[in-house]
């Protein structure tokens, strides 16, 4: 049974919860994983906010970190376990987070993806989300094309 949950704001006593999702980062975020520091700081900031889903065994299986200002939140990471993915488990996670959202009155979120990323694409088009800009080579790395950002919104309409 998967348990989706929102991190308290005491960082002392969620170390392991943190570490646990900078661990999942650094296995799917090959290029630009966020580290527990960073993760850290972000929570420390009051807008930012975090969801974690745990399966079972109580293992974090994936998370969304995201920020909240006024009636508008931004999704910053979202990512789960390589041995759990392709099982719903980032559905579920927009589906709760659009709750938690709608029930404090956020009327509109968005996210950032690459381009490139068509399975992600795939799964904020089947929640809902259409693509509102797109940032021209955004994404870059040596040796290698630029790619761009689709900035896509979920609107409460």
């Amino acid at each position: 049974m998967l348990v989706i949950k929102k991190l308290s704001k005491e960082i002392a006593k969620q170390q392991r919860d943190i570490q646990a999702v900078a661990d999942i980062e650094a296995m799917i975020q090959l290029a630009d994983a966020w580290n527990y520091e960073t993760i850290t700081d972000l929570l420390m900031q009051d807008s930012v906010k975090l969801l974690i889903v745990t399966s079972s065994a109580s293992n974090i299986i994936g998370y969304c970190l995201y920020q909240v200002i006024f009636e508008q939140a931004e999704i910053l990471r979202i990512g789960t376990h390589p041995d759990y993915q392709r099982q719903g488990i980032a559905s579920q996670l927009l589906i709760a987070l659009n709750n938690e959202l709608k029930s404090n009155k956020v009327t509109s979120l968005l996210l950032e993806v690459r381009e490139d990323n068509s399975a992600a694409i795939a799964l904020y088009e089947q929640q809902g989300f259409t693509v509102i800009h797109r940032r021209k080579g955004y994404y870059q790395q040596p040796q290698q094309p630029a790619i761009d950002a689709l900035i896509m919104q979920l609107s409460d309409s």
